[in-house]
């Protein structure tokens, strides 16, 4: 009798534990909805989220009191009315079943740029604080919040929600994580509109086009289609990222076993190192042997007289850029490592790591794979206040191990057809923007005559997915100048891709060009100067987005005529006031037979004339038309640079 009472008590709170009106529901919100977040300004904006199947949310933003009701897979979704610019605001969101609240604090709203793209997109404020430091360390402001997408890929399809981030402020301190080229634009958007700025950045270095388009708009490209359907299987991709560290793992094993120089502590300053070679930082022969790269462990050691005046205070030693890897040591001590070639070197100096009189740096530099060196053009030297020590000039040199260059680490699958749209674009369905801010290419140089399909498709995509069509503004990051600088150079597949991203804003509707060809390096495809270049897209969002009554872009190539063995030059209206140089230069004609040569021009009003004396019937003409034009130099009178371009 007792267990009969006892199982029907049991049954009866079990049938209200699993009745609806007995569940505990929980309520969940996407990663990118929180505190501290900003909200698109000026229209009708989503917050959504997940909860049981019939939950009833409701949401409260000031006295305004909005209700929607959770569908059969537990999916919902609140309009909000389009609200002005400014806050903070408190949200609240309660569900039915759900005990407590969640409350949103710090909301603004204002202007959100997504941000888009590979590693110059990426490229962190701390990496150019070499050159824009000051303003860096002085500047806060809390109408801009910057939000970065975690990296992550998916081939089953679009994912709902992205991995764990957090909106942010800007400070001196949290701008050293937020990337450079988004953190420079929101901070002059923000002082010529006085509107919040926001920032979500889905950038991912090293990626290519195809890896942002989803499979819907693909279809033109079966290739891609099955290199995407290849990645479907989760069994290989699994033990694919399985197997790729182990020949690094076993490469490195080998090379810390080898190496002499670990065995032997060449990092000390007591090391004998009379009987190494002596040599200019920037000479190559040691990183060769024949016409082969010399891959392994290289070490290089100099002394330096430190004056007591910089030992009492925090310092820098500047190591310019290394190929590929570097371990480096002060007086025997670690101070820095560096595991790829990219980024700067900029290792800090705790005030007494530098000691009176003889002090000893070494550099443990590993070759993976290319020609190893010390890249010129670049800051060596350690910096206390005001006093400088070059590290330039002769170096100490020993082989500590010969290797094979490292075989490959596997598949790139953060690379592959649809990944990065799958699991970083489409979990942004719901958020509204401002427009889109698009710096990639990098990756695709190799491949220039697909891009001009592939963007196509991607910006098509992209605004369907936001419902947007021609009303969501592009603006595209013209590829800036790299590599060894040439005058003309009729097979460069940097200037063949920079033409395609000229033509995409040139028949694309509501598609903008941002030229870079003057602020590149021609040793650094990660170049500094993200402030002018953010200047030149702010120019263009304030005339297109904000209906600014301003020349927003170079001179842009229309039309050429033939007079004689002349050609003469137009350029678009409102972009043509040609400011005037001493010596006009960049520019090639070709005749019947396509073979370009320099050429020589001339200003005359807001045309330019082209001639080449060797060339009687000029067929076609470009201007800096290079991967790193040398002197290049046609602007107008707002020192905007004009776009490469070439004719057919």
């Amino acid at each position: 009798m007792k267990n009969d009472i006892f199982l029907s008590y049991l049954s009866f709170a079990l049938l209200f534990l699993l009745s609806p009106a007995g569940l505990s529901a929980e309520v969940r919100l996407p990663r990118l909805v929180g505190s501290g977040m900003m909200l698109q300004r000026d229209t009708p904006v989503e917050l959504w989220g997940w909860a049981d199947p019939g939950e009833t949310l409701s949401l409260s933003l000031g006295r305004k009191v909005y209700t929607a009701g959770a569908d059969s897979l537990g999916q919902w979704r609140i309009e909000l009315p389009a609200q002005k610019a400014g806050g903070p605001h408190r949200i609240t969101l309660r569900g039915s079943r759900t005990a407590g609240e969640i409350h949103l604090e710090d909301v603004l709203f204002g202007d959100i740029w997504l941000c888009s793209g590979q590693s110059n997109m990426e490229t962190p404020v701390s990496r150019v604080m070499t050159r824009f430091g000051n303003e860096i360390k002085t500047y806060s402001n809390p109408h801009i919040r910057y939000v970065k997408v975690p990296a992550a890929y998916h081939f089953h399809g679009p994912q709902d929600d992205v991995g764990i981030c957090k909106w942010e402020e800007v400070t001196p301190e949290t701008a050293q994580n937020f990337s450079a080229l988004p953190y420079f634009f929101a901070k002059e958007m923000y002082e010529k509109t006085g509107v919040p700025v926001g920032i979500i950045n889905s950038s991912l270095g090293g990626s290519p086009v195809e890896a942002w388009i989803g499979e819907d708009a693909l279809g033109d490209y079966p290739a891609l289609l099955n290199d995407m359907r290849i990645c479907r299987s989760d069994e290989f991709v699994a033990e694919m990222q399985r197997l790729a560290p182990l020949a690094g793992k076993r490469w490195n094993e080998v090379l810390n076993e080898q190496d002499t120089g670990r065995k032997e502590g060449w990092e000390m300053p007591d090391c004998n190192d009379e009987q190494w070679k002596s040599l200019d930082l920037f000479d190559t022969e040691w990183g060769r042997k024949g016409q082969r790269s010399r891959n392994g462990v290289h070490w290089f050691r100099k002394e330096v007289d430190i004056p007591s005046e910089m030992t009492n205070q925090d310092a820098m030693l500047y190591l310019g850029r290394i190929v590929d890897a570097d371990y480096v040591y002060l007086n025997g001590q670690p101070v820095g490592f560096t595991s790829y070639q990219y980024p700067p070197r900029n290792y800090s100096l705790k005030a007494g790591m530098l000691k009176e009189g003889r002090n000893l740096i070494a550099v443990r530099l590993i070759s993976q794979g290319g020609r190893p060196g010390f890249v010129k053009g670049k800051p060596y030297e350690i910096v206390a206040g005001e006093h400088r020590i070059s590290l330039q000039g002769e170096w100490k040199y020993r082989l500590g191990a010969e290797m094979p260059s490292q075989e490959g680490g596997g598949v790139a699958f953060q690379n592959k057809p649809t990944g990065l749209y799958n699991a970083m674009i489409a979990p942004l369905k719901h958020f509204a923007f401002r427009g889109v801010i698009w710096y990639q290419g990098e990756s695709n140089t190799g491949n220039y005559d697909a891009y001009y399909g592939l963007m196509s498709a991607l910006i098509g995509q992209w605004r369907s997915l936001w419902n947007r069509g021609e009303r969501l503004p592009f603006f595209i990051v013209q590829l800036p100048n790299f590599m060894e600088p040439a005058v003309v150079q009729p097979h460069s597949n940097w200037a063949e891709l920079r033409d395609v991203q000229r033509e995409l804003a040139q028949t694309i509707p509501n598609t903008h060009l941002a030229v870079a060809i003057d602020l590149g390096e021609a040793n650094d495809i990660h170049p500094l100067n993200k402030k002018d270049l953010a200047h030149r897209i702010a120019l263009q969002t304030r005339r297109v987005v904000y209906g600014e009554k301003i020349v927003s872009e170079g001179p842009v190539f229309e039309s050429f005529e033939r007079e004689g063995n002349r050609l003469i030059l137009s350029f678009r209206e409102n972009t043509n006031d040609l400011e005037p140089v001493d010596s006009l230069e960049g520019f090639a004609l070709s005749g019947p037979d396509g073979v370009f040569h320099p050429a020589e021009a001339l200003l005359d009003g807001n045309k330019v004339v082209v001639w080449c004396h060797s060339i009687d019937h000029p067929q076609a003409v470009c201007y800096a038309w290079a991967d790193n034009p040398e002197g290049a130099n046609l602007r107008n009178r707002q020192g905007l640079p004009a776009s490469p371009f070439r004719t057919k």
